[in-house]
């Protein structure tokens, strides 16, 4: 055949189906899905149950994570900085470094810039952002850093998670290090990670009681920080979760997790799951997998949503694939990202060479959270 003229698609995601895949009507939760495509260049996209997209914004930067509605009805966004140099190969893909208030017509009301964040931004909707970011270790705090590959660290330099705040003029409210405050032997890399950032914070959010709940990738861990003091107030069991991503506080005080299963001990056959765990316990007391555990398994990225009827909303974000989920964990509503593209920075373009669909989250909202959305009938 000749080249660049095939019979079949080659991109195994999109081969398989995109858009509205099941609905079950009388079990989901009726509302809008918000999701921003990785490779989209700055879209944001607000579909129905039946997968139409009934608004959406076109931004010019693309995003740096993700995007989520405020109380206030506007778009918290999380956008990549334009214009900066890699720290180490991977830093292309989940930095961010500008978020940002927008309203339903794509007017900037707010917006804040710090080049070392990444991943995880969460928008309060007065003006203050608690974030993550990155501080670099050299010589003997770079060494203080337990496992990961020996020498991989770019130029001797371990880049080390911090969390801030700030308030809405920028100025910095709280601050945290993990060099300063986590034991590097309780917190160790994984053998098979990298030396180039430590402990990777994928996720943080400010709970009801004030301290602050985090998510540590490469050292699978969940913490509760002091706001107080710094120190760490909680954590999961170690072995409990491999390499999670976005816990979140329900109203009953436990904590959803999306628990990704890489290298999840004692277990050949990786597969991923959502769990709730007891706080006061540290016990799983709700979890869903699919049926055929294999079936569902994200190596990376990941969130998970506990909706107003008790359903969870869960994305299996490098399949830019959300679904929904009972109590009883059976599916009632699946939907597959049908944007593809590709990622414009070279570092990360030779790492993930394919066009994909990816999503870092998606969350799902009653219309009653969206006043100014134009709903048609």
């Amino acid at each position: 055949m000749a080249s660049g003229t095939y019979a079949v698609d080659q991109n195994t995601r999109r081969r398989r189906g995109t858009g509205l895949i099941a609905l079950d009507p009388a079990a989901a939760f009726d509302g809008y899905t918000l999701y921003a495509p990785l490779t989209g260049g700055g879209r944001v996209l607000l579909v129905d149950l039946h997968g139409t997209v009934v608004h959406r914004w076109d931004l010019p930067h693309r995003p740096g994570r993700h995007a989520r509605i405020l109380p206030n009805g506007n778009l918290a966004y999380n956008a990549t900085l334009p214009d900066q140099d890699a720290l180490f190969p991977m830093w292309h893909k989940y930095r961010g470094g500008l978020m940002q208030e927008i309203a339903p017509d794509g007017t900037v009301l707010r917006s804040f810039t710090d080049p070392l964040q990444h991943h995880d931004a969460h928008h309060y909707g007065d003006g203050r952002i608690l974030y993550t970011a990155l501080e670099p270790l050299t010589g003997a705090r770079a060494a203080a850093v337990r496992g990961g590959v020996p020498g991989s660290e770019p130029d001797g330099t371990v880049y080390a998670d911090t969390i801030r705040e700030v308030g809405p003029d920028g100025e910095v409210l709280w601050s945290w290090n993990a060099a300063d405050h986590l034991d590097p032997d309780a917190y160790a890399l994984h053998p098979a990670y990298s030396r180039e950032h430590w402990p990777l914070i994928n996720s943080v959010l400010p709970l009801a009681d004030g301290n602050v709940l985090a998510s540590l990738r490469s050292a699978s861990a969940v913490l509760v920080i002091s706001r107080a003091t710094g120190e760490v107030l909680w954590r999961t069991e170690p072995g409990l979760v491999s390499q999670q991503h976005h816990p979140t506080e329900l109203a009953n005080g436990n904590f959803l997790i999306f628990d990704n299963g890489v290298f999840r001990p004692g277990c050949d056959v990786p597969y991923s799951r959502v769990i709730e765990v007891d706080r006061a316990t540290g016990a799983v007391v709700w979890e869903y997998h699919d049926p055929a555990r294999e079936a569902f398994f994200a190596p990376f990225m990941g969130s998970a949503q506990r909706l107003p009827n008790g359903n969870t909303l869960v994305t299996d974000s490098p399949a830019g694939r959300i679904f929904e989920v009972t109590a009883e964990g059976l599916l009632c509503w699946e939907y597959v990202v049908p944007e593809f593209g590709g990622y414009r920075e070279a570092e990360v373009g030779e790492l993930f060479p394919s066009q994909n669909n990816a999503v870092f989250r998606a969350y799902r909202y009653s219309a009653g959270e969206l006043p100014w959305l134009k709903r048609q009938g």
